[in-house]
């Protein structure tokens, strides 16, 4: 019974991850050079947040090892779609950007960081947020007004 619960939780997980491989991705990969390009350069600013970006940020650390992470993937997914133009969600794969995730000391997975459009108060979110959290930090957080119901 065990192993079939198992089995189940992972074949969900799997589908939920394939469903979104026929679209292009808009949640975006980022690398150690490209996070210092386009959102903070840290290493010219290290004790000064100055935000190069434009719009609003969500910087999800993940690793494809991590169930957890894998669940996020298509509320991520989801997210962008529905704020693009609004809202950039980065992902950065911590088995492969690990000087990346040690400059943010992503020690547990997930972690996701949510920087406003203005650049201020960053805030760090560790473990799984569920869709409605995600939603409500976007809406009173970082977007500067509600988005319409359509």
């Amino acid at each position: 019974m065990k192993r079939f619960f198992v089995f189940s939780f992972m074949l969900l997980v799997v589908c939920a991850t394939s469903c979104s491989l026929g679209r292009e991705k808009k949640a975006r990969h980022i690398t150690y050079q490209e996070y210092i390009d386009k959102i903070w350069d840290f290493e010219k600013h290290p004790d000064t947040f100055v935000f190069k970006g434009n719009t609003a940020v969500i910087i999800d650390f993940y690793s494809k090892n991590c169930r957890p992470c894998m669940m996020l993937l298509p509320i991520m997914e989801k997210t962008a779609e529905e704020y693009e133009g609004d809202l950039t969600i980065y992902k950065v794969n911590v088995d492969e950007e690990t000087r990346l995730a040690h400059v943010f000391n992503v020690k547990g997975l997930p972690v996701v960081y949510y920087i406003p459009a203005s650049g201020s108060s960053i805030k760090r979110q560790d473990g799984l947020p569920s869709e409605e959290s995600l939603r409500t930090i976007i809406e009173q957080e970082l977007l500067d007004k509600p988005k319409q119901e359509e």
